[in-house]
């Protein structure tokens, strides 16, 4: 995901990218390695929430062994570039969840560039993201899923819906499959759409104000995507954190 050269539009996973804000963080500091032993559950987050005029960026290693599980929370709302990568390695009947959303308005540009290679049979893994943006916000989900060939019996899928609030909003969604294995099932579906507009109609007509209608609705859309973090008090800061972002936004 990283490079010691700095990126251009022509490397595809920078192609949506804010170069010039990157350029102020450059060079880029060592990812965060993940090392999940055999047999073992990592469950990991990350509340992304820089500053306006900020630039951060998130890159992560992270290397499933047999029979491993790694779960992975984001949520992506900070900074005028914040964008979080994830270079995945899964190990023979291991599994990799990632439950991300995406949340910008302003000129904000917010990604999510995964790469998740299943190396050994019996794999499994799942990519849910959501993304809601506003304004002139870009927001932006790029994955891969590379399947080896000795990988069979895989098992994998990526789904990816964005929620454009205002028309100069921009969601580019963008999920690969490459595929060596014969034996293998993996699914990916993208999606990107606007508020319903009868709901609105027949919430205001119950007497409910705008702001409180569309808030309510842009909750449902992203509702699930932290149901299963196991900890309440991480739950409850990413909610409230997105909670927080959407008000902004309507």
């Amino acid at each position: 995901m990283t490079s010691m050269i700095f990126p251009t539009r022509r490397d595809e996973t920078w192609r949506y990218s804010d170069i010039a804000a990157l350029a102020t963080l450059w060079p880029l500091p060592a990812p965060t390695c993940i090392d999940v032993a055999a047999g073992e559950t990592a469950r990991c987050h990350l509340l992304q929430d820089a500053a306006d005029d900020a630039t951060a960026v998130h890159d992560y290693v992270i290397a499933i062994a047999d029979g491993a599980r790694c779960d992975f929370h984001v949520l992506n709302i900070g900074g005028k570039l914040g964008r979080v990568t994830f270079a995945v390695t899964l190990g023979k009947g291991s599994h990799f969840e990632l439950n991300g959303a995406i949340i910008g308005g302003g000129d904000q540009t917010l990604e999510i560039v995964t790469s998740v290679t299943h190396a050994e049979p019996d794999a499994t893994s799942g990519q849910t993201i959501r993304s809601i943006l506003g304004q002139r916000a870009t927001g932006s989900y790029l994955g891969s899923i590379n399947v080896a060939r000795d990988a069979q019996r895989t098992d994998a899928f990526q789904s990816v819906k964005a929620m454009l609030l205002d028309r100069t909003a921009t969601a580019n969604a963008k999920p690969e499959l490459e595929i060596f294995a014969d034996d293998v099932k993996c699914a990916h579906g993208a999606t990107v759409g606007e508020l319903d507009r009868q709901a609105l109609f027949y919430m205001a007509s119950r007497g409910m104000d705008p702001a409180t209608a569309k808030t309510l609705l842009l909750k449902a859309f992203v509702a699930g995507v932290f149901d299963d973090v196991s900890d309440e008090a991480v739950k409850d800061r990413l909610e409230a954190a997105a909670i927080a972002k959407l008000e902004t936004l309507v």
